[in-house]
């Protein structure tokens, strides 16, 4: 008989959805939205609904398997973890434990998906990965600017006169916000979108404004040029709660308003307006992750950030510079958990240039590397130099639940549990604050296994497994325990399901920042002290007819990949109804100039690598944008990331997916 369970989508996403699955005979029949949630509501999107079909798919990896002269044979679980930890400690002893490489993403998410960490600090510590593809120079702009990247409370939006939504497409990838959207306008905000693209989102905006690809801190240094100009300026809060404003006025100084309206492609009239905007407070702004994937990615979302700094939207109700919500993942207690005490070595790549330093790698080089939750083949840029590292080293093993283009070029591969297979809390650093309980619904196909158990039976084979014996509510009871004092238990979270945690609703209010010297910092201390010179500038993207005009000569046109409408990453293109193909989505100026027709065959390349599919003009976009939806598989046509550059913004911590040219013409 069927019956309905309160749980939580799993997926690295804004939203962080309740769910009510719906399992009949032993099997997951239904996914639907949790009315109950105080944010979500009972609405999800199809990528979480999709998960009722990658819970049953007749493709899950359902046992072990290791590569034997080329193919892939099942083997049993005993097999595989004794060969698997063979291999790891023969390294450790011959090459030390660094020789080993951790790499993973966020394609899972569940506070317990952590004891990973926790598996190879015992181990004696690994190469591990920092940084972020996805919105790791955000971060560190933020965290230079205030001290750390926190947004406010969703429900203050109600509060904001004017909504600046900058390059993000909530429609697509934040649907709840999109609904708040919907009501501020129907209680009388302004909604405004500035975005190559005019996406979904824009369609409901009051005004729309396009920029140029890249060009989104320059065009923030032009608005904060104009409300000085204006004298519309909040000077208290200048005054009172920032360091090194004046020579934040020498930069800005330094360049006309001409050039700043020249190189972003927008009008001084348009630039002049959205000072008026923005001083007339409380105006928010909610940016996306897109526009920190440049060279100049930190400097971007610094310059917005200080944006919001000059008008004074920073610290009051309806206003913020709300890129993340860190201090939600805060919440949480993870030392205990990871044990990063027990690492005796340290070794760390970004993720962003994994491929290179694994082939540089010496003292000791990478022999084998370790894959959770995370399809690298695919998701890190310049793939041909992925998939020539990750052949590199003599082990590689993929902890998956689908044989993705990662596993296909593993040694062993290792069938996972889903979501719903396993019991874990789910939460998100990205919008709302609230943490959700996903129980164990059902038991995982074949023998795949939770990754808690691999990493526990891995352990008593290498002689820690004293580190894994634990039961599944003392690991969430670690994670929690602390938050006793605010009435939050496992307890409690398992009978309703979810609660809200106690973050700040308004962040720096008050005027007190968690930098250095507690003020808003336009100079950064946290970035002088990393070996930066902490100050603002005026940086543009590394491939832009500004920077290399000989480059932009040969490749006219920036390539942006923004996430897909129904999968999430490379997650769910096998299990889409109709078979993918690449689509590649070109402003109407390129297919005018190359006269070119929907649905054409069509070739994209630069000096990384080449992609062909099929042509969608895109009704509204800035002149010479391309756009490609990553995450599609080879087998599809994929990877987009054969044409983007490995290369790390300029703070270190993020990807310059998005600083990209390319050239594109029609197959004859």
């Amino acid at each position: 008989m069927a019956k309905v369970f309160q749980s939580a989508c799993p997926l690295n996403c804004w939203d962080s959805c309740g769910f009510h699955v719906t399992v009949d005979g032993g099997k997951v029949i239904k996914v639907d939205g949790d009315p109950n949630h105080p944010i979500t509501k009972g609405k999800i999107c199809g990528r979480g609904r999709m998960l009722e079909k990658r819970t049953n798919s007749q493709n899950r990896l359902l046992y072990p398997l290791k590569k034997i002269d080329g193919e892939f044979k099942q083997i049993s679980w005993e097999k595989a973890l004794d060969e698997i930890a063979f291999h790891l400690k023969e390294i450790k002893e011959e090459y030390g434990p660094l020789a080993v490489l951790h790499s993973h993403d966020y394609a899972n998410n569940g506070a317990l998906k952590n004891l990973d960490q926790r598996f190879f600090n015992c181990f004696g510590g690994v190469t591990e990965l920092k940084g972020s593809l996805c919105w790791g120079a955000g971060i560190e702009a933020q965290k230079w600017d205030f001290g750390d990247a926190y947004s406010h409370a969703p429900i203050d939006i109600l509060n904001s006169k004017n909504i600046v939504i900058w390059g993000r497409n909530v429609a697509r990838t934040n649907m709840h916000l999109y609904e708040n959207l919907q009501l501020a306008k129907k209680n009388g905000a302004k909604l405004f979108v500035i975005d190559p693209i005019h996406n979904a989102t824009a369609k409901i905006a009051d005004q729309y404004i396009s920029v140029k690809p890249g060009m989104d801190g320059l065009l923030a240094a032009g608005i904060i040029k104009e409300i000085l100009r204006l004298k519309l300026e909040d000077s208290k809060f200048l005054n009172d709660h920032t360091l090194g404003f004046e020579e934040f006025l020498k930069l800005l100084n330094s360049i006309s308003l001409e050039e700043i309206s020249k190189k972003t492609e927008v009008t001084i009239e348009m630039i002049t307006t959205l000072a008026y905007i923005f001083a007339d407070r409380p105006t928010s702004i909610h940016m996306g992750l897109g526009m920190q994937r440049y060279k100049n990615g930190g400097n971007t979302i610094r310059l917005i950030d200080a944006l919001a700094a000059v008008s004074g939207n920073i610290g009051i109700s309806g206003g913020g510079a709300n890129y993340a919500n860190l201090q939600v993942g805060q919440s949480f207690s993870f030392s205990e958990l990871t044990r990063s005490d027990a690492k005796e070595y340290h070794r760390q790549f970004t993720m962003m240039k994994q491929a290179e330093e694994i082939l540089e790698a010496v003292n000791p080089e990478i022999k084998m590397i370790i894959v959770t939750c995370g399809n690298p083949l695919l998701q890190v840029p310049n793939s041909n130099l992925v998939k020539k590292a990750f052949s590199s080293v003599s082990k590689l093993v993929v902890i998956d639940h689908y044989m993705t283009d990662t596993a296909m070029l593993a040694d062993y591969v290792l069938p996972a549990a889903t979501s719903f297979e396993e019991e874990d809390i789910y939460y998100s650093s990205m919008y709302h604050h609230y943490v959700n309980y996903g129980p164990k619904l059902l038991e995982p196909p074949g023998e795949a296994k939770p990754d808690l158990w691999i990493w526990g039976q891995l352990a008593n084979r290498l002689g820690f497994g004293e580190e894994f014996n634990y039961s599944r509510d003392e690991w969430l009871e670690m994670c929690i325990k602390h938050l006793e004092p605010f009435g939050i238990t496992l307890a409690k979270l398992k009978q309703q399901n979810f609660i809200e945690l106690p973050v700040e609703k308004i962040p720096w209010e008050g005027g007190h920042f968690k930098t250095p010297s507690g003020k808003y910092e336009f100079t950064s201390q946290l970035g002088q002290l990393k070996g930066d010179s902490g100050k603002l500038k005026l940086s543009l993207p590394e491939e832009s007819k500004w920077n290399n005009p000989k480059l932009a000569k040969e490749f006219p046109y920036s390539l942006l990949t923004i996430h897909p409408l129904r999968s999430n990453h490379s997650q769910n293109y096998h299990l889409l109804p109709k078979e993918p193909s690449v689509k590649i989505e070109v402003a109407q100026n390129i297919a005018e100039e190359l006269q070119l027709q929907e649905g054409e065959r069509v070739r994209v390349w630069n000096n990384r690598g080449e992609i062909e599919g099929y042509l969608s003009i895109l009704k509204q976009a800035h002149p010479n944008t391309i756009n490609i939806d990553e995450g599609i598989w080879t087998r599809f046509g994929g990877s987009v990331n054969l044409l983007t550059s490995n290369g790390e913004s300029d703070n270190g911590l993020g990807s310059i997916l998005y600083d990209c040219l390319v050239n594109l013409e029609k197959i004859k």
